[in-house]
Parts: structure tokens; C-alpha cells; sequence
């Protein structure tokens, strides 16, 4: 939130000035968004601003005349709150980061980090986009990975997931895009290091909290970028004609230590392609 209040303030609103904030927190629970929406809209606020999937939907549900402008959102025009990027036509807008063509590339990265992986584990939780799963086991499926998918529910699930994973000789885990998942990276990082497995995220917070790889986008540049949405709408515009915006640069990020630790070696070829790169 603070890279999205930051790029608000560089564009001349300022938080208790100009500009009131009203906060809302699911605190990990999905299942109260739609609580937290309709409070909201309630109120009312004059636009509501939001990231994942469950978020947005709950938002959605709660009104189709408010604005919203989403800092991270999986394909919108495949779950049906735009008519096209380009001119997305309701009153949804903002930034998308098309899941469903990031996670296939995460899992190449993983190929070519562990060439002779033939398993890998999935978490996948329940309420995420349904689009991003099939898209990453037909990934799994082009690279010579058996993909086993988890379902997962609460942290509870996260443990048994992992474990499983070991016990049927996963090479890795791929943890698959979710605010939940972000929420919980550090004991999913601290999990599968625990049982030796090799792991990718899309977050690089993930890899910070001990997980192996991630690779996607600056999400706190997107949350900045999310910010001239709101000053465009404020002053005027109308979101169904402000075009969804995809990120353009992604980053590749290591944890050295964390490879140590679960006994692997980051082929050199990687390692020069990554962005950062923790010790």
C-alpha cells in the first residue's frame, strides 16, 4: 500500500488533505470480501481500489456503477469484467497481469534450473482464477512435468500439501499466483525448505521470506502505477474507457542461501539472468 499512497501523493493527492482513504483489511480470509466490499459501498466511497481475484469479484458483486480500479488481477476479459483490454466497457480498469502466461514461464525457468525434474507439486488455492490452473498443467505437460495439484483451503492444507509433495517425490513446488498464498509466503518458503524442495513464486517478497526463485512482474510498481488510475478517475474519466495495462518488465530473483540449504546447485545460465540475487 505504500507504493500505491506514494505514486497518489506524487500526482498532488495527499492522504488526510485532499484525499480520504477508507481501509479494508480480509486479514488472509477470502471469505470475507464480500462483507468488506459491501461495507464500502455502503459508505459510500466514490471508487474502490483492490488486487486478486476474489477481491475483485467481491467488489463486482457489490456494485456495477463504482469504479474500481484493480492493482493486480488475473485476465479480467476471461473472468468477464472487461469486454477487451483496449476498452474494457464496465467499471472495472487498472492493471492485469495475465496469469495465465506468466505461471507457464515461471515453470520453464524451474525446467531449466532442475533440467532432470519429471514431478512437480502445484498449490493451487480453491478461490483463485479458475483459468490459471489448466493453463499451467498444459505448461507442465509441454515440458515433460507430471503436475500433482493441490487444492488449497487454509494454512492447515499448506502442511499437508508440502509433505505430501515429499512423500511422492516431488522435484519441486510451484506455487501458483493468490493473495493467500502471499500472505502465507513465509511458511511456505519455511515448509519446503524443511522437506528439500526446490521452489517459484511469482513474488519476489516470496523469495526475501526464504522461498528458492520467483519470477513476475514489480508488483509495488504496479500498485504505484494503479495510483494515476485513480487521479484519472477522480478527475473526470470514466474506467470503461481507460485501457487495462499489463506489466512490461519482469524479474527473476535467487536466494542463494536457500538453494544451499535444500542441496542444490543454480545453473550458471540462471543465475546471470536473474535480477537480484540474495546471498
Amino acid at each position: 500500500m505504500e507504493a500505491f499512497r506514494q505514486g497518489l501523493r506524487e500526482l498532488g493527492w495527499i492522504e488526510g488533505q485532499n484525499i480520504t482513504i477508507e481501509y479494508r483489511w480480509a486479514g488472509g480470509n477470502m471469505d470475507r470480501h464480500p462483507a468488506l466490499a459491501s461495507e464500502l459501498v455502503k459508505l459510500p466511497v466514490d471508487l474502490i481500489v483492490t488486487a486478486g481475484s476474489p477481491a475483485v469479484r467481491a467488489a463486482r458483486q457489490a456494485s456495477i456503477t463504482i469504479p474500481i480500479v484493480v492493482a493486480i488481477m488475473s485476465d479480467p476479459v476471461a473472468l468477464g469484467y472487461a469486454a477487451s483490454l483496449a476498452r474494457p466497457g464496465g467499471n472495472v480498469t487498472g492493471l492485469a497481469s495475465l496469469f495465465e502466461e506468466l505461471t507457464p514461464k515461471q515453470l520453464q525457468i524451474f525446467k531449466e534450473t532442475m533440467p532432470r525434474a519429471t514431478r512437480v507439486a502445484m498449490l493451487s488455492y480453491v478461490d483463485s482464477a479458475p483459468s490459471i490452473l489448466p493453463a499451467t498443467e498444459a505448461a507442465a505437460r509441454a515440458l515433460g512435468l507430471k503436475a500433482r495439484v493441490f487444492r488449497i483451503r487454509d494454512v492447515a492444507d499448506l502442511d499437508a500439501a508440502i509433505t505430501a509433495a515429499k512423500t511422492e517425490r516431488a522435484d519441486g513446488v510451484h506455487v501458483l499466483p493468490s493473495p493467500f498464498f502471499n500472505r502465507h509466503r513465509a511458511r511456505i518458503a519455511e515448509l519446503a525448505t524443511k522437506h528439500g524442495l526446490p521452489s517459484i513464486s511469482e513474488a519476489s517478497e516470496y523469495v526475501q521470506d526464504g522461498g528458492l526463485m520467483s519470477y513476475g512482474p514489480n508488483f509495488p510498481g504496479m500498485y504505484r502505477r494503479a495510483a494515476s488510475y485513480v487521479d484519472r478517475i477522480l478527475k473526470g474519466a470514466k474506467p470503461g474507457d481507460l485501457p487495462i495495462e499489463q506489466p512490461t518488465k519482469f524479474e527473476l530473483v535467487i536466494n542463494l542461501k536457500t538453494a544451499k540449504a535444500i542441496g542444490i546447485t543454480i545453473p550458471p545460465a540462471i543465475l546471470l539472468r536473474a535480477d537480484e540475487v540474495i546471498q
